[in-house]
């Protein structure tokens, strides 16, 4: 296999343990990923604060994950 092949191959996406994060970047991606996800949370406005929490949850219980794109040399959050 010579490097070319390894440039060639898209880059498989990285799971971050959100443990593994500072905790202001973590809280700023959570952020960014709340505002991302729109405003119609249903019947009930929820506030950003409460949605922030949320999201925290769901990683703390694995619902959620962080996860880093190479090829976009992204990062975002996914729901499981």
């Amino acid at each position: 296999m010579t490097a070319d092949n390894f440039i060639d191959s898209p880059a498989e996406p990285v799971y971050v343990p959100f443990r593994d994060v500072s905790p202001d970047a973590l809280q700023n991606l959570i952020e960014s990923f709340v505002l991302r996800e729109g405003t119609d949370y249903g019947l009930v406005d929820v506030a950003f604060d409460v949605k922030v929490a949320q999201v925290r949850r769901q990683l703390e219980r694995n619902e959620a994950r962080i996860v880093f794109d190479p090829e976009s040399d992204s990062v975002s959050i996914v729901v499981v």
